[in-house]
């Protein structure tokens, strides 16, 4: 299986999703949630793209799908143990993905996670270079706006609120080409 990412994380996430679903951000065609559902989550995903959000209901029957904007209130009653947003935090101001961080925080129940992979400086590949910047590290790529993260923009990100499980700069095969990602997993602090 091409990245098999989740894998690593699952023991937290038993420890953590305490019966209740997991919240998924950017679900896409569903290859995250099918990973999740297999090992026993119920799942309630949330997708842009209708087209996708088809094939993720195709792919995992079982899971709860939503077609919304993720700046949109999440499709939850109360709250999780776990938060799961892989590659779906980079589309937006910095003003507009730290609001989005702070409603996944107050998601969360205490000690909740939150494990994310988001756009490094160094995906050369994917649009960290060469198209018209909107502000820094924020760049109108083929006419949608992505945002691209240092390791000190990461940080800065998560400096109220949370505690760092593990924050590091991978590069993943998920695509044609390498892909530069910063993984971060954080704990909901108080």
């Amino acid at each position: 299986m091409r990245d098999p990412w989740l894998a690593r994380w699952l023991p937290l996430v038993a420890a953590r999703a305490g019966g209740l679903p997991i919240l998924e951000l950017g679900c896409g065609g569903g290859r995250d949630t099918a990973t999740l559902t297999k090992a026993g989550y119920r799942i309630v995903g949330i997708e842009l793209s209708p087209e996708a959000a088809s094939r993720a209901r195709e792919r995992v029957p079982s899971a709860e799908i939503h077609c919304q904007d993720i700046r949109e209130p999440f499709p939850l009653t109360g709250r999780v143990g776990v938060v799961l947003a892989s590659l779906s935090l980079h589309y937006f101001d910095w003003a507009e993905t730290c609001g989005l961080v702070e409603r996944v925080r107050a998601t969360l129940h205490p000690a909740g996670v939150l494990l994310c992979r988001l756009n490094s400086t160094n995906d050369r590949h994917f649009g960290a270079t060469g198209h018209p910047a909107i502000e820094k590290d924020f760049y109108l790529v083929d006419g949608a706006p992505k945002r691209f993260f240092d390791r000190a923009a990461v940080d800065r990100m998560f400096a109220r609120g949370w505690r760092s499980i593990s924050i590091e700069e991978r590069v993943i095969d998920r695509y044609d080409q390498p892909k530069s990602v910063w993984e971060a997993v954080l704990e909901r602090d108080g």
